[in-house]
């Protein structure tokens, strides 16, 4: 063992410069790894809190509507909200139905725009009313705006996942793009850990041979480079982890949820599952280019 060890740290002494380099690469590589982990969790956050808050607005027609499913310069009769109720109680998707009436949209109108001057052109009967659907799924949203905006007396069906739907797929490109690009650096890790210890095996190779002669075994031999792979890749892991918790705790926590309250935030569990893979990752990413770049030098 003490072999073992003595040529591990004469290894990196002889090696310092390249190791700095597999531990500050190893590092940024493992940091945007572990930030698109982070990234991915938080999308899904942010997308199961509005999609479980999000509701189909049905808005009934008015006088001046222009529509094909309104009768110009009327309004929806009694006849078709019955109908368009009827038809929203017995759709197996929706969970519940709330009518909000013209008089509750006027106060409502009246508390959002107080300070406005338009508020004095505008009268009750100018407001529409409106059908506020809750779905038992609020992924499954396309049938029942399809079977609405077919029925007579109703303007339009407004629906705020066409809108949040783009925003969530820029959210997951740039995750997978995070992704991606760390992806990318890993490798280039792996390549640069498979070069450096193919160096120090070749300037070590009269060693090994003899090594190999009097009886050593591979994982003998093999065990100082596998143990400077693992110090340089470990040493990068722990730095990719001290990047994440600063994230988590300077960033997330101290600006970000503090500003933006209703946003559910990740937490510290999420970024601690990111840390154990960022570990895993950098463990397998120095295990196997050792393996791989000392095995033409173990053979005699």
């Amino acid at each position: 063992m003490r072999h073992i060890l003595r040529e591990t740290l004469s290894g990196l002494k002889a090696n310092a410069s390249m190791t700095v380099a597999v531990v500050v690469t190893m590092w940024v590589s493992l940091s945007l790894f572990g930030l698109g982990l982070l990234a991915a969790e938080q999308v899904e956050l942010i997308k199961g809190r509005w999609y479980d808050q999000i509701e189909i607005s049905v808005f009934m027609c008015v006088p001046d509507s222009s529509a094909p499913t309104c009768t110009p310069g009327e309004g929806t009769t009694d006849a078709q909200r019955a109908i368009i109720k009827q038809a929203l109680e017995e759709n197996p998707e929706v969970e519940s139905v709330y009518y909000e009436d013209k008089a509750q949209t006027y106060q409502d109108f009246k508390e959002v725009y107080k300070d406005n001057p338009i508020i004095n052109e505008m009268t009750e009967d100018m407001m529409q009313d409106s059908y506020r659907i809750k779905l038992k799924n609020p992924e499954e949203y396309l049938g029942v705006v399809s079977e609405l905006s077919g029925l007579q007396g109703v303007e339009s069906v407004q629906d705020l996942r066409k809108y949040l739907d783009p925003l969530f797929a820029w959210l997951n490109l740039a995750r997978v793009g995070t992704i991606g690009l760390s992806v990318l650096l890993l490798v280039a890790a792996a390549l640069q850990i498979g070069n450096t210890l193919r160096l120090a095996a070749f300037a070590r190779r009269r060693e090994i041979g003899i090594m190999r002669l009097v009886g050593a075994s591979n994982w003998f031999i093999m065990l100082p480079f596998l143990l400077e792979a693992l110090i340089a890749a470990v040493g990068g892991a722990l730095l990719a982890c001290g990047s994440l918790a600063a994230l988590e705790y300077f960033v997330i926590k101290g600006r970000a949820a503090v500003q933006l309250t209703s946003v559910r935030w990740i937490d510290w569990p999420a970024v601690s599952v990111s840390m154990l893979w960022i570990v895993l990752v950098g463990v397998v990413l120095s295990v196997l280019p050792t393996i791989i770049a000392t095995r033409r030098f173990l053979k005699v």
